[in-house]
């Protein structure tokens, strides 16, 4: 189970390694380096990878001032799925991923800077 120790402006550390860049964060791997192919807007191609392991919950941190934007295909597809969003500055959603992570499938998308 990953879990999140801290996160600052640019910097997010999960079981004891920092990530500078953006990450996705499933059960058992972080995918590091993960980039939105339209700036700050999460499209479905985005997450595609996240909603074929059919997570119960995901959390999407939108940076630390909230710039990136959920698409309502996102919203759309996610809750068709069945998948509960929670869509969060990232310094809550990584203290919501925390406290869901341990009694559910959870995957955070999570954007570090803006």
């Amino acid at each position: 189970m990953n879990i999140i120790d801290s996160y600052q402006f640019g910097l997010l550390v999960v079981n004891g390694k920092g990530y500078t860049s953006d990450v996705i964060i499933f059960p058992s791997r972080v995918i590091d380096s993960w980039w939105r192919m339209a700036g700050h807007q999460l499209c479905l191609d985005d997450i595609a990878e996240v909603i074929s392991e059919s997570p119960g919950v995901l959390v999407v941190g939108t940076g630390e001032s909230g710039l990136v934007r959920v698409l309502p295909e996102v919203k759309e597809t996610v809750d068709a799925q069945g998948i509960k969003l929670i869509v969060e500055a990232t310094n809550k959603a990584c203290q919501t991923y925390n406290q869901l992570c341990r009694s559910q499938k959870v995957i955070a998308a999570l954007h570090l800077t803006c």
